[in-house]
């Protein structure tokens, strides 16, 4: 499992920042001191091209997290019906009878089984590796697992909140951008 940022919740609601480093798009407040920029040198069109790409990088970020979200959103079940399965088997490996049980072996199939009472578990870590764990080891990985993604995906649906707000803010600033040119365009006609 990757590694948690170490910000807090409360760290990161102080400095209103995403856990990911999404950068924040700036209000334009004034259009007139924006556009007299060195950067902008009054250009409407390179001001506007440069706020639609900021804009795209936004939504191709929204995009990416919104699959994070899918992902984690889809992982966590499983893991908690794994722990379940192990806790199960914790609570019978002491018994004498074998336990009957039915396993998901793809999407909608389930499998019969018998399982005789058993102290270890092999488990899917994912990129075709398996590997055997004693029971007690394989239940404080899945809870570990577990906390790990409720926690990424708090962060994730922390940083899309973050960026939509950051590329609604974006599009306020080109409306703001291609009105201030209307207004000026109209003001140098009626001159």
């Amino acid at each position: 499992m990757e590694e948690i940022n170490n910000k807090t919740d409360n760290e990161l609601s102080e400095t209103k920042k995403s856990y990911s480093g999404i950068p924040e798009a700036a209000f334009v407040e004034d259009v007139d001191a924006f556009m007299a920029l060195a950067e902008n040198e009054g250009k409407v069109d390179k001001v506007l091209k440069k706020l639609d790409e900021n804009h795209s990088k936004y939504k191709f970020m929204e995009y990416n997290l919104a699959s994070q979200k899918r992902r984690w959103k889809s992982q966590i079940p499983e893991w908690e019906r794994s722990l379940e399965m192990i806790k199960k088997l914790q609570s019978e490996k002491d018994s004498s009878q074998d336990l009957d049980i039915q396993f998901l072996l793809s999407e909608q199939v389930y499998a019969k089984a018998v399982v005789p009472p058993t102290d270890k578990v092999c488990l899917w870590l994912g990129a075709n590796v398996m590997l055997e764990y004693t029971l007690d080891d394989a239940q404080s990985l899945m809870v570990k697992n577990i906390d790990v993604a409720k926690t990424k995906l708090k962060h994730v649906e922390h940083d899309l909140d973050f960026v939509r707000d950051q590329f609604t803010t974006t599009e306020v600033n080109m409306a703001r951008v291609y009105n201030w040119d209307v207004k000026r365009r109209q003001a140098t006609k009626s001159t």
